[in-house]
């Protein structure tokens, strides 16, 4: 038995048995990480390099993007955007079959987008159309499926935090690039789940919203720009090279705060409890990297990302075959392991073997988001299914069936987006950010 395959085998069996008895994932990857660099080097070399590694992962200018994001989500989420998002939502979509839950999947494209997260979605989009839904008659385990489904679509749709740790952990993939190729996946993703709401909202014969006038909808419009604009500034000048991505993000915030202040929902007793989540969501992504950083170091030493593609390759060398059985052993990592981890995990592990058969580490990076984006919406561990069940007051058994079938629709969206590249990168060519 090579080393590779007894340092692989050490390593994740120790890593899902610690997952399994409940320990954090962070501290599941330090420890399954460090007790496998012992059977490679010494106890003092192990202890040296492990924090080392930890120290490097974390050094990165780029991370710095990750925080200010995050900061500008907090600041997002608790400033009042949300209802003038969902007017605008419901302006575009209120003429079809079950107006409101197209309402619905918009909103999460276009909250999500700008607050980068996909359960932060789901609570504030959730909290203002659950009871509108329930009002029009619709059936409560539709209007969550419908919530659950969409709020991941802000992960692709930048700015995303996620498409920047991909960047960080693939070795400088850009994110200028990253950020405009989420936009035609993101969109195919709302646009699926809207496919499925259409048929299901037509067939129980769901209502279709008054039209507004056309000076309701105008103002509608307007009210709406200034939230808009965050995205068009900070991807329109990180796409134009104005500033970076950290900068951009750090523009985020400051017009987050201005646009705050001018909508008057944030009072100043709120900032310390924003500053709070904003720290500790900070500490776990911060820890997540250090810790990961170790586990790629052991993989790299260990050689295990060699292993697996030849493992993969064993299996056979057509590249439609590959890419299917990485899109099913992804899928399957997100029904257990959040979003952040698995794309620090895996990346190192997938990225090599794409890359052989000829894929742009862009649309890579998509296909991986896009694929765990799923995780977040199914159990045992999908943190938008608990948050959207929670919100709209349902049971997680009874959101099941009409939630299978939104997640057969993504499932047919994922296989496009893997095997037609041009969605995922005709955009960045287009901007000049790809050759």
């Amino acid at each position: 038995m090579d080393t590779a395959f007894q340092a692989a085998l050490l390593l994740f069996a120790l890593f899902f048995v610690l997952l399994a008895i409940g320990v954090p994932i962070s501290v599941g990857i330090g420890v399954s990480s460090f007790i496998t660099a012992l059977i490679v080097v010494p106890l003092d070399v192990a202890v040296f390099t492990a924090a080392q590694k930890m120290v490097q992962g974390i050094n990165s200018f780029a991370l710095l993007a990750v925080i200010f994001f995050i900061l500008s989500g907090s600041i997002m989420n608790n400033g009042g955007i949300a209802i003038r998002l969902i007017n605008l939502a419901k302006l575009i979509g209120g003429r079809l079959p079950g107006s409101l839950a197209h309402t619905n999947v918009l909103g999460n494209m276009l909250f999500g987008s700008i607050s980068g997260s996909a359960v932060a979605s789901a609570a504030a989009i959730g909290k203002v159309m659950t009871p509108l839904q329930e009002k029009e008659g619709y059936d409560k385990p539709y209007s969550a499926a419908v919530n659950i489904a969409s709020s991941p679509t802000g992960l692709l749709i930048p700015p995303s935090g996620v498409l920047i740790l991909y960047s960080l952990v693939s070795g400088g993939t850009s994110i200028s690039a990253l950020f405009i190729a989420g936009y035609l996946p993101g969109i195919l993703m709302g646009l699926s789940i809207m496919t499925v709401a259409y048929f299901m909202a037509k067939k129980a014969n769901y209502p279709v919203s008054e039209r507004p006038k056309a000076s309701e909808g105008f103002k509608i419009f307007i009210d709406a720009i200034p939230s808009l604009l965050l995205v068009v500034v900070v991807i329109g000048g990180i796409v134009a090279g104005i500033f970076t991505a950290t900068e951009g993000a750090a523009v985020a915030v400051v017009y987050s705060i201005i646009l705050a202040a001018i909508y008057r929902q944030i009072k100043w007793s709120d900032i310390p409890r924003i500053l709070k989540e904003t720290v500790v969501m900070t500490g776990i992504v911060l820890f997540l990297v250090g810790a990961s950083s170790i586990m790629s170091w052991v993989m790299a030493f260990t050689d295990i990302p060699t292993a697996i593609s030849n493992a993969l390759l064993s299996i056979s060398d057509n590249p439609i075959i590959i890419l299917l059985l990485i899109n099913l052993i992804l899928l399957m990592v997100g029904t257990f392991m959040d979003l952040t981890p698995a794309v620090l995990i895996f990346t190192p592990i997938f990225l090599p073997i794409a890359i052989g058969l000829g894929m742009d580490p862009v649309h890579f990076g998509i296909l991986l988001v896009f694929n765990l984006s799923i995780g977040v919406m199914t159990p045992p561990v999908g943190s938008c299914l608990f948050v959207g069940c929670s919100v709209a007051e349902v049971s997680i058994e009874s959101v099941l069936k009409p939630l299978t079938k939104m997640f057969a629709a993504l499932i047919v969206a994922l296989l496009i987006i893997t095997y037609v590249p041009w969605i995922s990168l005709a955009l960045p060519r287009l901007f000049g950010l790809l050759s």
